[in-house]
């Protein structure tokens, strides 16, 4: 069995439209719940993991917060992102939320809050993002951002408020690449974030995947994570296992080629497999 060591400091960075500086490479705790799940983030962390991925939505807002305090890591070292659940939509709902993530995670401060779904049929968005925007005023919040907005909705956004959201995180595996998404939150300084980053492991038997993997030695998820990282986006692996976990970290010692890139790229279906952000509505499940 292959050991893997890491230093945080392996991790690459990039830096957001606000000036913070954000790891490339982090911790998804969705479906990380019950007994294990300090264990399971303090492991992450001590692996090396510096950026951990919540929301309110997820149940486990207090387990990351007593996580990164058991871990025994300075708050600046880890980044804390959690998000606002659908029922949460409009401006002084958002505040209340806020605070009550805050208190759960016992913690002064987010380093990034995100709207978690538009929720078009309620239309509290642009509402819901001007919270946002006083919370960062405040102090409460470092970057704020959205999660599963479309096209459209990123634009009345920036419209109505004057602010361009530092990151979008929506699904996005090769199954689902959303290039033309891509390509608008390049074109407006907005980093994507993929969520199911190796797309709930349905394309760990492509034929392409598996081709390249056995070619460089990896696992499929290692190709993957490594595909996204070189599309420029932040990625959040999810597992429970210690060794899958650090088998994630370890993708910043090889490079695909242009070629092996446009391989990857070939397999894009459009199969989108979680809901739909123009669809979900405020009491559907994720």
């Amino acid at each position: 069995m292959v050991t893997y060591r890491f230093e945080a400091s392996d991790i690459p960075a990039i830096v957001l439209s606000d000036g913070q500086v954000m790891p490339k490479l982090g911790f998804g705790a969705y479906k990380v719940d019950g007994g294990d799940a300090v264990g399971t983030i303090v492991s992450a962390l001590e692996l090396g993991y510096r950026s951990i991925d919540t929301a309110a939505f997820y149940g486990n807002e207090e387990e990351v917060g007593r996580a990164i305090h058991d871990s025994g890591l300075p708050r600046d070292e880890v980044f804390v992102t959690t998000k606002l659940w659908n029922a949460d939509h409009g401006y002084d709902a958002t505040m209340r939320a806020c605070d009550a993530s805050l208190k759960r995670l016992g913690l002064d401060r987010l380093d990034l809050f995100l709207i978690h779904w538009p929720v078009p049929a309620a239309d509290r968005y642009v509402d819901t993002f001007r919270a946002m925007q006083s919370l960062k005023r405040q102090g409460r919040v470092v970057s704020i951002g959205v999660s599963n907005f479309t096209r459209a909705h990123l634009e009345r956004v920036i419209g109505e408020t004057g602010e361009v959201p530092a990151i979008n995180q929506v699904e996005l595996h090769p199954y689902y690449a959303q290039s033309e998404l891509r390509a608008f939150h390049a074109a407006h300084g907005i980093v994507t974030e993929a969520w199911s980053p190796l797309g709930r492991g349905a394309e760990f038997n492509d034929s392409v995947i598996i081709a390249l993997a056995d070619k460089l030695g990896r696992t499929p998820a290692q190709v993957i994570l490594r595909w996204h990282m070189q599309l420029g986006n932040v990625a959040i692996p999810k597992s429970g296992d210690p060794k899958r976990m650090a088998e994630n970290l370890a993708i910043f010692d090889f490079e695909l080629t242009g070629r092996e890139m446009t391989q990857i790229a070939g397999i894009d279906k459009g199969a989108r497999q979680g809901a739909d952000p123009d669809l979900f509505d405020m009491d559907a499940p994720a």
